[in-house]
């Protein structure tokens, strides 16, 4: 048998899984074979679900192995926490060096730091500050010009060594079309989705993080590492270098997955969300014909690119003792529910792709259809490299029971969560920014959104598996609701909140009453 020497973990930013072929409803003229024979060599997960419908919150549910309401990062630019273990400082205690390559969204909580002595410039603060990364090449992506007087990231001082002459480079070229005078037309405004970026296809940012992520790896020589390959896209600006801006068509676009009927007495908070500039725009056919295919082109670059790596892999001749990892932070609405963006807890959004390779298993389970959590992952990556998996912090289990076929308890629930104080729907509800909260919990039939002041969502999943039929005040299914607040008070309660001794720990203190002369209680 061979041991895991590495951890190879691939995350797309607002990749929806239904868009991998390998994946049910996977989208006719748009293959992913690269991603398929990945599948193919691994386990596919068909229900994984993240912890949070939002960038940052997603991300560091998946880094701490925690859900959102214990590590507090609840929206974006949340600084996460100092005190918080993160996947470096695990997975460093059995040696590995832990890089990342892309986008993390983490944000350093420097007031922490300070009241600790920790300075951000140290190598150690460094790491507090990178949420456990080294930051070999990290780069978030979007870099609008408010963001360039806290100087440039390292896509766009690579765009300008190549030549690209702007001031903000990543958006005059690599997220921006040509007009027809060649003034540059922003790939913020949709309409422009079907134009080719102005970037050479090499020169893109899927190109240069994939370029980067095969020269970390290069260098570890046979050192053990992990390499956290974070990719930007498909996430917006949907706009894609040329060929892939033309590869698909309107008419490739799958049509959205809504009805009428969801707009007539619909839930305010979503009705709010409506109403925001994505959620309008979306709703409008001709966007969604305009920016679904270049959506599509997006995630065939990403394919193409992901052949090359795993390539490298290869001739690097790290594929027999690298555990290798593709998942998403959350999907994209896409205009499904007369919705844009991923808040709202539809399956398009808060159920993501998850392919898991162990190359030491002889055999493993090529499909699972068990429910899991994003914060599943670091506890499987520990398991893999030797650490245990009985750390207090961690609210996951590892899914390495379920690529061998153990048998093992099912988890029954997946849970997610959503704080929307952050947003103008808040607003326009009048709702207290410590009300504006959502709690999705999800059975195998049931999915039960709970929301702070209002009514709550249930959608029988077995009958309408497109979320169409809102069940949450109907007189029939008061009992089912019962049951969903129920598990969501049972999961509250279960949460890890003592965070600095672990299980087996208090298990072998015992009663410790008696020791050390105390006496409590006695006649």
């Amino acid at each position: 048998m061979n041991k895991i020497r590495n951890v190879l973990f691939i995350m797309a930013d607002q990749l929806r899984a239904d868009m991998l072929s390998c994946y049910r409803g996977g989208q006719g003229r748009l293959q992913t074979p690269h991603i398929d024979a990945l599948a193919a060599a691994g386990t596919l997960f068909d229900n994984c679900y993240v912890q949070g419908t939002v960038c940052g919150p997603s991300r560091m549910s998946t880094y701490t192995g925690r859900y959102v309401a214990s590590h507090g990062a609840t929206w974006n630019f949340v600084p996460l926490a100092a005190h918080l273990l993160t996947m470096g400082d695990h997975l460093r205690q059995a040696g590995l060096r832990v890089a990342v390559v892309g986008k993390t969204h983490i944000v350093g909580d420097r007031a922490g730091m300070a009241r600790l002595g920790l300075d951000p410039k140290s190598k150690e603060g460094l790491l507090v500050d990178q949420g456990g990364f080294e930051p070999y090449a990290r780069d978030d992506g979007v870099l609008p010009e408010s963001k360039l007087r806290h100087g440039d990231t390292p896509y766009n001082q690579y765009l300008k060594a190549q030549g690209y002459d702007a001031r903000n480079a990543w958006h005059d070229y690599a997220n921006a079309g040509a007009g027809p005078d060649g003034e540059v037309l922003s790939g913020w405004q949709m309409r422009h989705a079907s134009l080719p970026a102005r970037v050479q296809e090499r020169h893109s940012e899927t190109a240069w993080t994939t370029d980067r992520a095969i020269d970390f790896m290069r260098e570890q020589g046979d050192a053990p590492w992990c390499l956290h390959l974070s990719y930007i896209k498909p996430h917006w600006p949907y706009i894609a270098p040329a060929p892939y801006h033309a590869m698909f068509g309107a008419d490739d676009a799958p049509a959205a997955v809504r009805s009428d009927a969801e707009r007539e007495a619909a839930h305010p908070v979503l009705q709010a969300f409506r109403q925001h500039p994505e959620g309008l725009a979306f709703s409008r056919e001709e966007v969604r014909r305009a920016v679904v295919p270049a959506y599509m082109g997006l995630v065939k670059q990403l394919d193409d690119h992901l052949g090359r790596l795993l390539q490298a892999v290869d001739q690097l001749g790290r594929r027999d003792d690298t555990l290798i990892v593709l998942t998403a932070d959350h999907g994209d609405l896409l205009g499904d529910h007369w919705l844009g963006e991923k808040e709202m807890f539809y399956e398009a959004s808060v159920r993501v792709p998850l392919i898991v390779v162990d190359p030491t298993l002889s055999e493993r389970v090529p499909v699972c259809d068990a429910l899991v959590q994003a914060i599943d992952l670091l506890p499987t990556f520990k398991d893999a490299v030797g650490l245990p998996c009985d750390d207090p912090w961690l609210e996951g289990r590892s899914l390495l029971p379920l690529l061998r076929g153990e048998a093992e308890q099912e988890r029954e629930a997946v849970f997610s969560e959503l704080d929307y104080a952050f947003y103008g729907a808040r607003q326009q509800l009048g709702v207290d920014v410590n009300e504006a909260r959502a709690t999705m919990v999800r059975t195998r039939r049931w999915k039960y959104v709970r929301y702070e002041g209002f009514a709550p969502q249930l959608f029988d999943l077995a009958q309408d598996p497109d979320e169409l039929q809102d069940l949450g005040l109907a007189d029939s299914h008061a009992e089912v609701r019962a049951e969903m607040e129920a598990r969501i008070a049972r999961w509250r309660a279960g949460c890890r909140n003592r965070v600095t001794m672990s299980d087996a720990e208090v298990l072998a203190r015992g009663d410790r009453s008696k020791v050390g002369g105390v006496r409590i209680g006695e006649w």
